[in-house]
């Protein structure tokens, strides 16, 4: 059983660092997004979460805070390259920490992606969205049921084409998203995470079977199109599925006539 990371709980210091009037700042902006998300059902009953990384520092909800709910004073921050430094992974100091509350447990998911992609946001849902495709990749059997595929879909577009590569993916391009298993302790997702993101270097996502979805983006903005556009596929998915109705299909591009 994975025990809670070491946290520093001196919170007369660097209360500055989650005090500010400026409504993009990331200490305002993860509650703000998380209310935004709970009205989604992305993050219900304290599940899912966001951070966001300002170049050296990391700003994590917390765990066991209603989300709808979050206030800047319930933010946890860490430095970025001290955590590099540190030989125990699971023993995080941190420069910032909240009277109460407990460090999200997401907390290495979201380290891993601001490391291995130097992304600027990541967005963790609990989505029903999500969790129903991984149920219906898991009737495929082992084997068949690692990666969720879909192409021809409009949506796609919202999309990167990859780590620092330039563009969006297109109308005809295939999205795929690979798939990991759940474990008991949220924590221990994490060398599973960076295997997917090392096998899958253009994904910017990674579902949790019977869990939900981890995003990463590298800002806000784009973080947050994806983990919309990625659920509008996921629901649609589920429906192209109770119709029978297959998620890859072989679509001719089609070529507009231009007049004389």
């Amino acid at each position: 059983m994975a025990g809670h990371p070491s946290v520093d709980n001196d919170t007369t210091n660097n209360d500055h660092l989650v005090q500010s009037d400026d409504p993009d700042h990331p200490a305002n902006l993860i509650p703000s997004l998380c209310a935004k998300f709970w009205t989604l059902g992305w993050v219900t009953g304290t599940g899912g979460g966001a951070s966001i990384r300002e170049d050296d520092l990391v700003y994590i909800a917390p765990s066991g805070v209603q989300k709808e709910l979050m206030k800047p004073a319930d933010i946890y921050v860490l430095s970025l390259a001290a955590q590099a430094r540190s030989l125990d992974r699971r023993n995080r100091v941190y420069l910032r920490s909240p009277p109460k509350f407990k460090p999200s447990q997401c907390t290495p998911l979201f380290l891993a992606a601001f490391t291995k992609r130097r992304a600027g946001c990541c967005i963790h849902t609990h989505s029903h969205w999500a969790v129903l495709v991984t149920l219906i990749l898991e009737t495929r059997g082992p084997g068949n049921d690692r990666e969720f595929r879909i192409n021809n879909i409009e949506q796609i577009k919202g999309f990167g084409r990859g780590f620092e590569k330039v563009g969006n993916l297109g109308y005809h391009d295939t999205l795929t998203i690979p798939v990991i298993e759940n474990t008991a302790h949220e924590e221990d997702l994490t060398e599973f995470l960076e295997e997917a993101m090392d096998k899958y270097p253009d994904t910017y996502a990674v579902l949790v079977r019977r869990h939900g979805v981890y995003v990463w983006g590298e800002n806000v903005h784009k973080a947050k199109t994806q983990c919309e556009s990625l659920d509008y596929l996921f629901q649609l998915a589920v429906e192209m599925k109770r119709l029978d109705l297959p998620w890859i299909t072989d679509i001719a591009p089609t070529v507009p006539t231009r007049s004389k």
